[in-house]
């Protein structure tokens, strides 16, 4: 089994700052890809940033140059660094990895940005 465990989201004003983490535990083997999503209420879950094993990056254009995804491999650790943060930024964040052709996702952690 694989365990993701996503932390840091929270409650910022507009212009502020988070950090997300999310750790991988459990039968963890040559992990692909990891990544972050967003689902807001009454929306589909979003693909905002993507890290591959060589460290390629991408992400959605709602989040270029606000957003910066980085890993630790010796950790099997995602983070996702969110600056000048708007309200409709605001949705449950979730984490994401591939490992083969498996798919999984973490239980999201709540970001809310005030104006």
């Amino acid at each position: 089994q694989v365990q993701l465990v996503e932390s840091g989201g929270g409650l910022v004003q507009a212009g502020g700052s988070l950090r997300l983490s999310c750790a991988a535990s459990g039968s963890i083997f040559s992990i692909r890809s990891m990544a972050w999503g967003r689902q807001a209420p009454g929306k589909q879950r979003d693909l905002v940033a993507l890290i591959t094993s060589g460290g390629s990056t991408n992400y959605a254009d709602s989040v270029k140059g606000r957003f910066t995804i980085s890993r630790d491999n010796a950790k099997n650790t995602v983070y996702l660094q969110m600056n000048s943060l708007k309200p409709e930024d605001t949705a449950v964040y979730y984490c994401n990895i591939v490992m083969g052709s498996f798919n999984y996702w973490g239980q999201g952690t709540q970001v809310t940005v005030s104006s």
